[in-house]
């Protein structure tokens, strides 16, 4: 999809990449529930490979501002639900909540061949929060929010350019099956002047 076609974009239009025994789509909100040992991760610390996770994505070819609200119980080590930009099984960017050290965490990871994982206390109810990833040229910017108006920087870094990206929900659960999470108020927009420092 181009930037002249996102204000039509919705989740009718998106595709699986692992799709789920169980999910749907009423009303532009999308919900899924996770199979078991599902995640992505490649190698570091853990020597784990998964490329078994949910991603309900659609290509995008511009720049593109994409945000969703999210809505989980998360309660079991590495629960996870967010957002993805995935272009292949060695590169790609997931971030979110993910439940570790008995709570649950704002995190990402990016994965250049390898995976990183960084985490950080949610100041808000992680039961329902709003993030937003913004691609401008090859740099990438993640923010979170958990009222849709004051929005926090998570991480800003590089991917290689490509003709296009393969973005939209992530779910996993690495220890176990049936996180159920929904997803709504999908927005995908075209980047302003500053991703950086505009609310």
């Amino acid at each position: 999809m181009e930037a002249s076609s996102f204000s039509t974009i919705n989740f009718s239009q998106f595709k699986w990449l692992n799709e789920p025994t169980e999910w749907s789509v009423e009303d532009n909100k999308l919900t899924m529930v996770t199979n078991d040992k599902s995640d992505f991760w490649q190698g570091t610390y853990y020597d784990f490979y998964f490329n078994s996770g949910h991603v309900y994505g659609i290509e995008l070819k511009d720049d593109f501002v994409f945000k969703v609200c999210v809505e989980a119980e998360f309660h079991t080590l590495y629960d996870q639900a967010g957002l993805m930009i995935y272009l292949d099984e060695k590169h790609w960017v997931k971030a979110g909540i993910e439940f570790n050290d008995g709570q649950p965490l704002i995190a990402s990871v990016v994965t250049d061949e390898l995976s990183d994982w960084a985490t950080g206390i949610f100041p808000g109810d992680p039961k329902k929060f709003y993030i937003r990833i913004t691609k401008k040229g090859t740099a990438i910017c993640i923010k979170y929010s958990s009222d849709d108006v004051n929005w926090t920087l998570l991480r800003l870094f590089s991917m290689p350019l490509r003709d296009k990206y393969f973005i939209g929900p992530l779910s996993c659960t690495p220890k176990r099956e049936g996180l159920r999470v929904q997803f709504s108020e999908l927005s995908i927009t075209e980047p302003g002047e500053d991703i950086l420092h505009s609310n």
